[in-house]
């Protein structure tokens, strides 16, 4: 028995920001996004736990040239930290291993220990995490009950605001660097209030540079899976949405050429990474310009291929 054919892929190239829901992994929620538009290529500019809502930049096409660059970017999330258990994997998906009194809350105690986890500070990773060790990533040790330490890694926490407080639990906004870990926060919150703490609820408000804009539920996606390309207008934002925050080099069309060729173009520019544009203001990729006052290429998308092109 011959297999199935798989649907014909289509060339689309920008940024959708889906508003992941509970219960699937950041990379699930990928492939769902990517077989549902039939897009060529995908990726995500960093990962959310199954139990967080929220944020999740997928990458489609040329955008996956981006990605990379946009893991390092400041987000911001809310979340509820579950006093009196600390669990194996710091959220309430996990087994408890812990119970502790819990004191009385007040936004002034609570208020009180914040400044000991912002700025810059040292943050040890939960043990069950994709952080990788040999190799392997550190919750399939954990999973099968190895004995092993995690190292603190330093963080940088933004600002802690305290949305609500109640009886044993209390919810937080935070902004945040890349490689913060919110299960971490609300584990060490826990035992500075001489308790133990978890995460019971989880949700990405915000990833820079796109700010608060409006995300797109998994079912918003389902009008996109025909071939007619009108309703993925409205959704998919262009590349150089993803790069809005970066330095702009505007070229005409023979340095662009010469670019692409591999040559290198003098400039008066400063030295750093610029988002190369054409004459019309179109995004043609990234460049750089060393210290010699020269350009050269880094990653140049594709000559031709919009935010959106479908077949």
């Amino acid at each position: 028995m011959s297999r199935p054919r798989r649907a014909p892929t289509r060339k689309i190239d920008g940024i959708i920001l889906l508003d992941k829901p509970q219960g699937l992994s950041s990379n699930q929620a990928l492939q769902k996004v990517r077989t549902l538009l039939r897009a060529d290529k995908a990726g995500h500019t960093g990962a959310l736990d199954p139990l967080a809502t929220g944020m999740l930049p997928i990458c489609l096409g040329e955008a996956t040239k981006i990605a990379g660059l946009l893991l390092g970017s400041r987000k911001a999330y809310q979340t509820r930290v579950q006093l009196g258990v600390e669990t194996d994997t710091d959220d309430s998906e996990g087994v408890a291993t812990d119970n502790f009194p819990v004191p009385t809350l007040t936004r002034e105690r609570i208020e009180a220990v914040l400044p000991r986890f912002t700025g810059n500070i040292q943050q040890v990773p939960p043990r069950y995490s994709a952080l990788k060790r040999e190799g392997e990533p550190l919750y399939r040790r954990a999973r099968r009950g190895e004995a092993f330490e995690v190292a603190a890694r330093p963080v940088c926490i933004h600002a802690i605001h305290i949305v609500a407080v109640g009886e044993d639990w209390f919810d937080l906004d935070v902004e945040c660097g890349s490689g913060t870990y919110i299960r971490s926060l609300a584990r060490d919150l826990g035992r500075a209030l001489q308790s133990g703490g978890h995460v019971t609820r989880l949700r990405r408000l915000w990833v820079e540079p796109f700010g608060a804009q409006s995300m797109h539920p998994l079912d918003a996606l389902i009008e996109c899976a025909h071939p007619s390309d009108e309703a993925l207008n409205g959704i998919i934002l262009p590349i150089e949405a993803g790069l809005a925050h970066w330095r702009q080099l505007r070229l005409d069309p023979d340095p662009m050429k010469r670019l692409r060729f591999g040559q290198r173009i003098p400039t008066k520019e400063p030295a750093g990474l610029v988002l190369v544009v054409d004459s019309t203001g179109v995004a043609q990729g990234l460049a750089e310009v060393d210290c010699e006052g020269t350009l050269h290429a880094k990653r140049l998308f594709v000559p031709g291929r919009g935010s959106m092109s479908g077949h």
